[in-house]
């Protein structure tokens, strides 16, 4: 068995065995093992450009090399604050109402099983080289995904479940189309969906099959990847799901649907059309940009803000890969950063509802004294997310800004720039009135696994802000030339 497929199996057959697991200590043994073992085994397959393998639908380039290492490293964080947080913070397991005792599926089982399934299908969409493989990958993570954000088993979770469900189907029923269309772009079997196919033949494709195919996979996948108008169902999921669960939600498995759109991406710059999908992903990204700020600015649920702030954030990785050449570059880095910071606060944002036991931001006061570790995180998570130096979102966002002067559009500078702003003062209310001022409930000290991960994510925010490493640039600038980037 090769490295990359023990890869997609492991996760795959330890979230099966889960779910039958009885023991709890078990179980976590066995979640923290195939974690660690996905991290260590991305982080082999990554260091060289992997062959494909299976035929050319699987296999690994500098593109799915970043987004395969970043799923890997926030679920191992997840991992380590989330085997915390399902013993302090247990759901009652549902009781067989004829004898009185547990269900067979309690609910750390399901939350579990769950995440390493969700793992599996994270992993085998970013290592899809099949349009169809790809989004049978997709649509799994949402089946595998949705039991998470009911976890809590309250009505509100239940609706967001659903609306989750049924938006990102439609979403991905559209998407589905899209691929039918790129199908006519060129003759041959059903090999021809694999990109290494598509780009061989790019200059013999059908460009309005095309150019509609792109449209339709930018709405599918746009409904998964959160961008406005398409986003929904993102702020309900991620502000009932658990704290662990948004962050894998937010930092991870927007990245699923937005590596669709860059692979259809990459299909249209080979065949010559880079200006229709630029222009597209322009116009998607500004309005989520946008939209978001505006509902930002007077949000009083803290989990739903850094929802919004993904939507946010998911447009600007939209606009800098539809400026292409440097912008480019800027969106992918911007996705790393994005990933770390947005996993990182809401950890943190897991923190203060177990602590505070509400979603109201104005019933949150005096953070810094109540919750001293997550008081300090929650104020440099907002400082990162809002693109303040010395973080990496600085760089990020400072890189897509000089790609859009560049090339000389004054007009959607002038925008990213006012909805920047628009976001960083709506935030700057909300975070800092909770972090700040009094409060009655007594300081306490915070459990190791509670803080360790979103300590370790932050960490890493700096560090990507003071320094590139070398290995992390030269699979970006690869990445980017798919789409017309820059050169090393």
């Amino acid at each position: 068995m090769s490295l990359l497929a023990a890869l997609l199996l492991v996760p795959a057959v330890a979230g099966v065995v889960s779910y039958f697991v009885r023991s709890n200590r078990l179980r976590r043994l066995l979640w923290g093992a195939a974690a660690a073992f996905h991290f260590a085994a991305s982080i082999v397959i990554s260091l060289p450009a992997s062959p494909a393998t299976f035929d050319g639908w699987i296999g690994v380039d500098s593109l799915s090399a970043v987004f395969l290492v970043l799923t890997s490293l926030l679920f191992l964080a997840v991992t380590v604050y989330g085997i915390g947080y399902v013993h302090r913070e247990p759901v009652p397991s549902r009781r067989d109402p004829e004898n009185d005792r547990p269900a067979n599926n309690e609910p750390e089982s399901i939350f579990t099983g769950s995440l390493l399934l969700l793992l599996a299908t994270m992993s085998l969409a970013v290592v899809s080289r099949h349009f169809a493989l790809q989004w049978v990958a997709i649509e799994a993570t949402t089946l595998a995904s949705a039991p998470l954000v009911y976890y809590h088993r309250s009505r509100r979770s239940l609706e967001a479940a659903w609306k989750y469900v049924i938006l990102c189907s439609v979403g991905i029923g559209l998407a589905l189309l899209g691929l039918f269309f790129i199908r006519m772009t060129v003759p041959g079997g059903f090999d021809v969906l694999t990109v290494d196919a598509l780009l061989r033949q790019a200059g013999e494709v059908n460009h309005k099959w095309l150019g509609t195919a792109f449209l339709f996979l930018l709405v599918g996948y746009g409904t998964k990847m959160g961008l406005a108008p398409l986003h929904a169902w993102l702020p309900d999921a991620h502000s009932e799901a658990p704290a662990p669960v948004s962050a894998l939600l937010s930092g991870a498995l927007l990245n699923c649907a937005f590596l669709g759109i860059l692979r259809v991406q990459q299909v249209a710059a080979a065949a010559g059309m880079v200006a229709f999908g630029g222009d597209l992903l322009i116009v998607f990204g500004l309005l989520s940009m946008g939209l978001a700020g505006v509902f930002i600015l007077r949000q009083t649920d803290y989990k739903r803000m850094l929802a919004y702030s993904s939507v946010e954030h998911m447009g600007i990785l939209a606009l800098g890969v539809g400026l292409g050449g440097l912008g480019a570059f800027g969106s992918l880095l911007h996705a790393v950063n994005h990933s770390l910071v947005k996993a990182m606060l809401f950890l943190t944002a897991g923190n203060i509802l177990a602590r505070f036991h509400t979603k109201d931001t104005l019933k949150v006061q005096g953070l810094c004294r109540v919750l001293p570790v997550s008081g300090v995180l929650w104020i440099a998570g907002f400082l990162a997310i809002t693109g303040s130096p010395p973080f990496g979102t600085f760089v990020s966002e400072f890189t897509i800004l000089k790609a859009i002067l560049d090339q000389q559009r004054w007009v959607v500078a002038a925008l990213y720039a006012v909805f920047l702003l628009l976001v960083f003062v709506a935030m700057s209310i909300i975070v800092l009135r909770m972090a700040l001022g009094r409060s009655e409930i007594k300081p306490e000290r915070e459990p190791i696994t509670a803080v360790l991960g979103p300590v370790v994510l932050a960490i890493l925010a700096v560090l990507l802000g003071v320094h590139l490493p070398h290995a992390l640039v030269e699979k970006l600038h690869a990445a980017a030339q798919l789409f017309g980037g820059p050169g090393q």
